[in-house]
């Protein structure tokens, strides 16, 4: 029992507490978004190294990972670069770093990945070999494999190379982004002069090339080796395999451009001769030729990475795609909810379903194609729908989505899309479909000016008995069937007449001249998001009690809003709990004390990609739920079109919270954040049963099945 005394001194405690939290500078209050990004692949390499996972499976994540830092090189490090040149004083990170600072940083944590990367793949390679999956250099060939891809050369690889010199008369040629290169040094034998020159690995010709089934060698080795082919007559003194990495990011000024579409297109034109930004190169490259190339690419020596073994290693998931399933995840397919299948087994119509009442959709568990996709379907099909409203953010390669879409337009329907055709490294696909779109005759918006349109909605008008009824679709994922089986997304999908009303409002609102509506159901950013979420905090806050505390869950990809979390930091010291589900990013420092005693953060890396944003509130005691397409983040918040829905359906307000509760109680494939940004996997308790939220609803999908 607590004396009187203690509870008299405890206030003054708690506020000594706060205002030693309240005292600490920004470097002590956020942790660096940069470094969080680099420790989320770290979590993502662990499942790379997990020996009890199917072997492929660790291929794919070391192939994950990789593909993720090249990314982060020609976004991330590409923006730091640009800060760091641009002659005024350069802005600091949140937590006080300047862009160089961060470089630095950023340079020996990012090695130190690739570095693991390659140790891991050194040790997957002989694992692979002994289930018949034999990565072999060319030295390793017998004579009769080494003739066949000699043979192969000639016939398919050989008329493709183009050999580039370089000399006073050939300037040194310009090296395409992401490409595997080799750089040569021959001699001419009458002169004795020694030359330089390039030969670009054709990307388009796959990564391995196999002699044999089940033998795979690195097509660099195949061209390396019949380089006399390429330089005839003279002598090949050595070769070397290099790789660089550019600034990918696009900066489209659309609030300039009369026409958007020539100006991105013009944009990605000059994303192909951007500057440089990271050289990888195998070890043991001579210093001669290692400066040739920094001198040409103007990069420096904290922009080299030297690495053993082979470069390119987000190419190992062509391994992946091989038939071979007894090395793989048993397959999983996503279930049809109940409610859309008839009592003889057939398929539900899916406008008499939601006029009964939502369905909360979730994905890979819940099929995408028996759902969401099927809405959109049944609607270009069916004569009593009058028009469908679709944003597209990204898409698969033959997207029945577009089709569906198309096959209404040319029904006679009104279709209107917006195309987010900004995308990042989806550009150029998604300006294909906003022509093939036009040409059917949608109409095609392609977004706001300023702004990139991310939200994930779905509105389908129909006529029914003489009125209007509007069906709507509310997610957090892409409408993308292919990404749909292995992203886990949620979705709302609702005939409620409210929301269906400010859903067509904001569709208006995008697509025309209408002025920006007030909502009810709705949290649309960059208007009023940041603020209804703050709001929501301190609601929070000011309703928690010793005895009824509140409480406050979130599942999001990345927390990096400064204002998001100050409040969450007030919310802590008022005696809120906190529990949130990050899955990359996070700038929040958890159990401060003083400042965020009251929050824990924790992170699921698993076989499917965690993608949901789930927002849920106590309320004291009247639970209020959100789901959408919105991190806290300052681009969502900014810079995007974003939108959330309240869930009120109360089963499907409650599906959404036994997410959030299972993903906490997960100690199977999470990780826990610490105060100093370090992640650790939950302490193990042998008391305490093993619990993975993948694993739990696949099989709850299993059982509705």
């Amino acid at each position: 029992m607590v004396s009187s005394a203690a509870r008299q001194a405890a206030p003054s405690v708690q506020r000594r507490r706060r205002a030693a939290g309240a005292r600490l500078n920004a470097r002590e209050r956020y942790l660096n978004r940069e470094l969080s990004s680099l420790a989320f692949n770290e979590r993502v390499l662990a499942l790379a190294e997990d020996a009890e996972a199917p072997l492929l499976e660790r291929v794919k994540f070391l192939a994950i990972v990789a593909t993720n830092l090249d990314e982060f090189f020609q976004v991330r490090v590409a923006g730091l670069k640009r800060q760091q040149v641009a002659g005024v004083a350069p802005p600091r990170s949140v937590d006080g770093l300047t862009p160089s600072d961060q470089l630095g940083r950023i340079g020996e944590r990012a090695l130190a990945l690739a570095l693991r990367q390659a140790h891991l793949f050194a040790k997957l390679a002989p694992l692979l070999a002994a289930q018949g999956i034999r990565i072999q250099r060319w030295a390793e060939l017998d004579e009769a494999q080494a003739r066949t891809l000699d043979r192969m050369f000639s016939a398919r690889i050989f008329p493709v190379l183009t050999p580039l010199a370089v000399d006073p008369g050939h300037p040194f040629p310009y090296i395409s982004n992401l490409s595997l290169n080799l750089a040569i040094r021959v001699e001419d034998p009458d002169t004795r002069h020694i030359h330089f020159a390039r030969v670009k690995i054709p990307p388009l010709l796959g990564r391995f090339v196999s002699p044999k089934p089940g033998i795979f060698v690195p097509l660099e080795d195949v061209i390396a080796a019949n380089l006399d082919r390429l330089f005839p007559g003279m002598r090949v003194l050595e070769r070397h395999i290099f790789r660089v990495t550019r600034n990918a990011d696009l900066e489209v000024d659309d609030d300039g451009a009369e026409d958007l579409l020539e100006a991105l297109e013009e944009e990605i034109r000059r994303r192909r001769i951007s500057p440089a930004v990271r050289l990888e190169i195998e070890e043991g490259m001579p210093d001669e030729v290692r400066d040739l190339l920094a001198r040409e690419l103007q990069i420096g020596p904290s922009d080299i990475y030297p690495l053993p073994g082979l470069l390119n290693l987000g190419g190992m998931s062509e391994l992946h795609a091989l038939d071979r399933p007894d090395l793989k995840d048993p397959p999983f397919q996503g279930a049809t909810p109940p409610r859309l299948v008839t009592p003889d087994k057939g398929e539900a119509d899916i406008f008499a379903t939601l006029r009964a009442g939502d369905l909360l959709v979730h994905h890979p568990y819940d099929s995408f194609t028996a759902t969401v996709q099927r809405l959109i379907e049944q609607a270009a099909a069916d004569p009593h729908v009058l028009a469908i409203k679709q944003t597209l953010y990204r898409t698969s390669g033959q997207s029945p989505i577009v089709e569906a879409l198309v096959e209404a337009a040319e029904a006679g329907k009104q279709v209107v899309v917006l195309v987010e055709i900004k995308a990042r490294f989806d550009e150029v696909a998604n300006i294909a479909w906003a022509r093939a779109l036009e040409n059917a005759g949608c109409h095609v918006v392609y977004g706001m000016l300023g702004l990139k349109t991310h939200a994930k909605l779905c509105l389908v008008v129909r006529e029914e008995e003489g009125e209007i009824r509007r069906y709507v679709h509310v997610g957090t994922g892409n409408y993308n069937p292919t990404t749909a089986r292995i992203y886990e997304d949620i979705g709302l999908l609702t005939a409620d007449p409210e929301v269906g009303a400010e859903v067509s409002s904001l569709f208006n609102y995008l697509t025309g001249y209408a002025r920006h509506p007030r909502y009810t159901h709705l949290l649309v950013a960059p208007q009023m998001l940041r603020e209804s979420m703050i709001d929501l905090i301190r609601r929070e806050a000011e309703s928690s009690r010793a005895e009824e505390p509140g409480y406050i869950g979130m599942k999001v990809n990345n927390l990096v809003d400064e204002g998001v979390i100050d409040a969450m930091y007030e919310a802590s010291q008022a005696g809120v709990r906190v529990d949130l589900v990050v899955r990359a990013v996070s700038s929040l420092r958890p159990g401060v004390p003083g400042l965020s005693e009251r929050i824990r953060v924790r992170s699921i890396v698993g076989r499917f990609l965690e993608h949901s944003r789930i927002y849920f509130f106590r309320n004291g005691g009247h639970p209020e739920v959100y789901i959408g397409s919105a991190d806290m983040m300052h681009r969502n918040l900014d810079r995007r079109v974003e939108v959330l829905v309240r869930v009120d359906e109360p089963s499907a307000r409650q599906h959404c919270i036994d997410i959030l509760r299972l993903g906490l109680s997960d100690n199977a494939g999470a990780w826990q954040l610490q105060g100093d940004g370090r992640w650790q996997p939950p302490a193990e308790d042998p008391d305490v049963a093993a619990v993975s939220l993948q694993e739990e609803l696949m099989a709850r999908a299993h059982r509705r099945a």
